[in-house]
């Protein structure tokens, strides 16, 4: 079993390193520090299990988790954490099985046993698991894992099945349903149509033309986007809450 160690506590990961090399057909794939090191990792090192921190600085274990099940190959994952009160949100997440630290050899090695039982059903659950929305959007892009900062994003556009992510480095297709994505960043995006999200902090205009469409300006974005006639108000009322005083307002307000 190919087992990758991830931690941002150096001692934690070695501790569990020990309890690993006097267990059978177990064999320490690799180790990071950071959640996304973690996804690197993973991938490279083909991990089947992935003991993984829950609170770390930056992403941490749950979202991390989120984006490993949507690996070709998602490995299992076993949550490790030192507070209690993180076990039901691992559970709630899909994950296998969780370790309060400092783990003992017979949890891990029973924690290991329902690991090579995991299953791809249990992937997509823990893919869907939203205890609070992402700091990055991720999809399969040529086999590796490519992340995008949801800080970086402009837009997310509906069409076919797919929705894409406009950011400032290009665009990425991801498999989220728009409904489902308006829900979990309802603090960052705002919807201007049924097909479409923008990034309230990304919008630099809102105009109207002669025969009365209503369109959006964003930051980087050459086209402005259309906003549907019944969603004029809300839209106004949105970046009117987004324009706090002391800042620039959004011309056409």
């Amino acid at each position: 079993m190919r087992i990758a160690i991830v931690d941002d506590e150096p001692l934690a990961r070695r501790r569990l390193c020990d309890l690993l090399a006097a267990l059978p057909h177990c064999t320490v794939c690799g180790e990071a520090g950071t959640g996304q090191e973690a996804l690197t990792l993973s991938v490279d090192a083909q991990a089947e299990v992935v003991l993984l921190d829950i609170h770390m600085p930056g992403m941490d274990g749950l979202e991390t988790a989120r984006h490993l099940a949507r690996l070709a190959a998602p490995p299992a994952v076993i949550f490790t954490t030192a507070y209690d009160e993180h076990a039901l949100a691992a559970f709630d997440a899909g994950a296998i099985d969780y370790l309060l630290k400092p783990v003992r050899a017979e949890r891990l090695q029973a924690a290991l046993l329902r690991a090579s039982q995991w299953t791809r059903a249990q992937a997509a659950r823990l893919a869907q698991a939203a205890p609070r929305a992402r700091s990055h959007f991720s999809a399969l892009v040529a086999g590796s894992l490519r992340l995008v900062p949801v800080a970086a994003v402009r837009y997310l556009h509906a069409d076919g099945g797919y929705v894409t992510v406009n950011h400032a480095g290009g665009e990425l297709l991801i498999e989220d349903a728009l409904r489902a994505l308006e829900e979990e960043f309802s603090q960052t995006f705002l919807r201007i149509h049924r097909h479409t999200l923008v990034a309230v902090a990304q919008v630099e205009q809102l105009s109207r033309d002669r025969l009365g469409n209503t369109s959006i300006t964003l930051r980087g974005v050459t086209t402005p986007l259309p906003v549907s006639r019944r969603l004029v108000g809300e839209v106004k009322r949105r970046l009117r809450q987004g324009t706090p005083s002391g800042q620039v307002p959004v011309p056409g307000l």
